[in-house]
């Protein structure tokens, strides 16, 4: 996660904008971008946030 922003809530901008420009599902953003899946859950989750596979989104 060494190329995304290290703030939760600008993290949580970039990712969903990736998930909604480039990216079918989370797996899919991860595994091109080469991050850890449970880690990125873990960070965005401290801040609250919750990943909705239905939405392919955090909210």
């Amino acid at each position: 996660m060494d190329n995304l922003p290290k703030d939760p809530f600008m993290l949580l901008s970039a990712v969903n904008m990736k998930l909604r420009d480039a990216y079918p599902s989370l797996d899919e953003l991860c595994a091109s971008l080469d991050i850890d899946r449970r880690q990125l859950e873990r960070t965005l989750a401290d801040a609250g946030f919750e990943y909705s596979a239905e939405h392919n989104r955090f909210w």
